[in-house]
Order: C-alpha cells, then structure tokens, then sequence
C-alpha cells in the first residue's frame, strides 16, 4: 500500500527513559521499606479513522501512558497506578502503594515470580512495524475498502470502514534486578456493510489484523469479502429443533479453544470454578488433537520473550494426544494451587491447534463441509451463555444450513447448545483453514453433535 513508510524511530529512546524511571521507582520503594517491588509502564500510540458512505464520521488520535507499581512488606500486597508521569504523581503512587500494603492482611502467595525464573535472553520477534500513515491517508484507504464493498449488487448500506494503526511500549521491572522491554505494533481495516430484500435486512462484516501493514490483504479484496458475506446471509430462514453436526467457521473456532484455555487457567482453579478442575493427565479431547504454546513465534499476535511477571517464556504442550499436559498459571495461582508457574501471567501466548482427525487427513475449508455432511455451519454466536464452573454452553447463532457438502441457505434466530466438555471430546475434525488474525491459530473445528434449537 502506497501509505507505508518508516517513520522517524524513537521507540528505543522512550523505552530507555520508561525503563530508567522504573529502576529508579524500584529503589525508591526499597528505600520506604518495600521487601520487593515491581513496575509496569507504557506508553501507546494510535489512529483510529471511521469513514461512512464515502464521508469521515470519526477521526481520533490517541497518546496513553500508563504506570503502575506493585509492592511487598513480606506478604503484604498494595498497588497504585497514574497516567502522569511528572515527579509529583510518582512519588504520590509510591507513597500509595506503600501505605495499602502496611495496612493489608498477609497472602501466603503474594509475591514476585521466583529470581530464578526471570528472562535472560531477548531475541528480535518481529514485532515492531510502525506504519507512518497520517489521516488523510487512513481515511482514503477507508473510502477505497468500503467503495469496493458498496459496489456489489444487492448492497444497500454501509456502516461503516475502520482504519486502525497502533504502536505499544511496555516496560517491566522488578526488585530482582529483572528489566524487560517490549515494543510491537498493530494494525487494522475493516468493514461492515448492510444488504436487504422482501425477508428483511442483513448485516455483515469482515476485517484484517496484522503487525506489518505492508501484509494487509488488498482493500478492493476486504471490500469483496464484506459484501459477499453480507449478500449470502440475504433469505435467512430458522431451523426446527434438532441435534446435528456443527462446524465451527475459523474465526468462532478460536472461541472453542478460548473457553478451553478459561478453564485451565489459575483463578477458575484455585477458586474450584472450573469443569476441568484436576484434569491434568485426563483426556480431554480426542486422542489425535495436540495444542501447543509457541510464545516465541516470529511475528505472532501474542509473541513475547518473557511473561507479565518478568518469567522467561517457552514452548510447551497444553494438550498433547488429546490429553491436557499442563494448566495455564501465573505465580500466584500456582502458588495457591502448590504447583510452578507456567510463565502465564498476564495470560495465554500464541496457541497452535494442529490440524487433523481420526483418521490422519487434514481438509481446507470446502473438506470441513464435506466432513460435516448435513449438518449447521456456524459464522457467528451471541450471547455469553458460557459456564466454565460447569461447562454448560448455550448461545444464540446464525450460519448456513448445509447439505451433502454444499452450503444450501443461510439460517439465523436459533441457539446451539451442549456442554463444553462434550463438545470438546466430540471435536471430529480440526481445518487446515487457519485464521491468522488471532494468537489462537486453529483452523474450522467440526464437532458431532449439539442441539439446535429454533422454531
């Protein structure tokens, strides 16, 4: 795209002086009688451009910083935060946190994650591509993506093109000596377009997310995708109430494996909320499915060398021949639970969902529905009807209706319902069809029954 450039680049600069302040926090809170300390600081930039049927609706420049500190009198926990960074506010969130935590009970498991976990070695992962777009460029790219979707027949609105470009700084430091530095940036496009006939109107959308703008998908391609998603919802029907196969499009897949990962993670554990509890070495899926942690993935959406806690990062499995290897904990929660951290504070890294099935093949997207057959291919889900504490599932939904393989009308107004862990022992197949917009990179997942509910 003809707006990319290479800005001037003082992202090295900025994280140097985020990094000295943090240090110099660090040792401030020592000296007021912190046993330990940590500081979390960062700074981050953006524009944000909405064009809507050719006219720009919003455009909005953003600059926030953010400063926190956490520390320790033994094992006694206070924080405090500011967005200013002058002196005064400083010394004003030191004195904060020190005074919360002289006052706080004691927490066993309060703490920084152990000195000798910290990260030594921080190797370039890609993740910084500034993109030197300014606004009259971010709101021509957007009247480029949503003309081309306004050209195709049939479509009557628009709500909307979104340009995004956004670049982070983050600092972490602690008393352990431990200094790290991130810097990554993301961008995005979208649209989202209108179409209507006798049955009434239809919405739909499409985006793309990257690191490096200079990977976009083309504009007139976005647009296409927009329109042809929004056309192909026109004459949407409801179902009778049945149970049949369900295929799981990319983009709602990640979901599935999302609710996986809430439920092995620390606080739904150590607060007995969660349908997985003690699962660790049981088959939880079936026994070809493998999903593995890669937090060090070249250009990944959520690559990094080392955790929120400063804790070096590593590959390792989360599910291995359809067992569950391990659970997704920061210090804190492992501590609660007696077991080691898994370098997970802050939350997940990028998750690999190997494609496969039962019998060894791996299918593209038109092999997932001649997999599912006759059954319901899912495109959107609404509704947080999610229990993790049980595993109940219960959402509404609109996809297609599918047949011998082939997409036969699309359908809406209906639920899909079953239980987590049902559905996930019953996952048939994982596509090779991966979205790459998310750092839980799995293909379509066909599972072999829920009930749908409708009419």
């Amino acid at each position: 795209m003809s707006e990319i450039a290479l800005p001037t680049d003082r992202s090295s600069d900025e994280l140097d002086r985020l990094a000295s302040l943090a240090e110099d926090v660090i040792r401030r809170a020592r000296a007021a009688g912190a046993s330990q300390a940590e500081v979390a600081a960062s700074i981050d930039t953006g524009l944000s451009v909405n064009v809507r049927l050719g006219e720009v609706e919003t455009v909005e420049h953003t600059r926030d910083r953010g400063f926190g500190l956490t520390v320790y009198f033994g094992q006694r926990k206070g924080s405090a935060s500011t967005a200013d960074l002058n002196p005064d506010s400083i010394q004003a969130t030191i004195d904060q946190a020190c005074a919360i935590a002289r006052y706080t009970e004691e927490d066993p498991a309060a703490g920084l994650a152990d000195a000798a976990l910290m990260a030594t070695d921080f190797p370039d992962l890609d993740l910084w591509h500034p993109w030197a777009i300014d606004t009259a460029g971010a709101i021509a790219l957007g009247q480029r993506i949503e003309d081309a979707g306004r050209a195709h027949a049939g479509i009557s609105n628009s709500d909307g093109a979104g340009v995004q470009m956004g670049e982070s700084l983050s600092v972490y430091a602690n008393s352990h000596g431990f200094v790290g530095r991130e810097r990554g940036t993301r961008h995005s496009i979208s649209l989202s377009l209108i179409a209507g006939d006798e049955a009434g109107m239809q919405r739909d959308y499409w985006y793309d997310s990257v690191r490096d703008a200079a990977k976009f998908m083309d504009a007139r391609a976005l647009g296409d995708k927009a329109a042809e998603r929004t056309l192909m919802r026109l004459g949407a029907r409801s179902l009778s109430t049945r149970q049949c196969p369900v295929l799981f499009a990319p983009e709602l897949a990640r979901g599935l494996i999302g609710h996986l990962v809430g439920a092995v993670s620390g606080g739904a554990l150590y607060r007995r909320a969660s349908f997985l509890l003690d699962h660790v070495g049981q088959a939880v899926m079936p026994a070809w499915m493998n999903i593995a942690e890669r937090p060090r993935l070249i250009g990944g959406q959520a690559s990094g060398a080392f955790d929120a806690e400063g804790v070096a990062t590593r590959d390792s499995a989360l599910v291995e021949g359809g067992v569950l290897a391990r659970y997704v904990l920061g210090s804190y929660s492992a501590r609660k639970l007696g077991l080691a951290t898994t370098a997970n504070a802050g939350g997940i890294h990028n998750l690999i969902v190997d494609a496969g099935s039962a019998d060894g093949e791996r299918s593209d997207f038109a092999g997932m529905l001649q997999r599912l057959g006759t059954g319901l291919l899912v495109t959107e889900v609404m509704g947080q009807g999610v229990s993790t504490t049980t595993g109940d599932y219960s959402r509404g939904a609109s996809g297609f209706w599918v047949e011998q393989g082939k997409i036969v009308y699309p359908v809406e107004e209906i639920t899909i319902a079953a239980n987590l862990r049902d559905m996930f022992r019953g996952i048939q197949a994982v596509g090779a069809d991966v979205d790459p917009r998310s750092h839980i990179l799995t293909g379509s997942i066909l599972l072999d029954r829920m009930t749908v509910a409708g009419e």
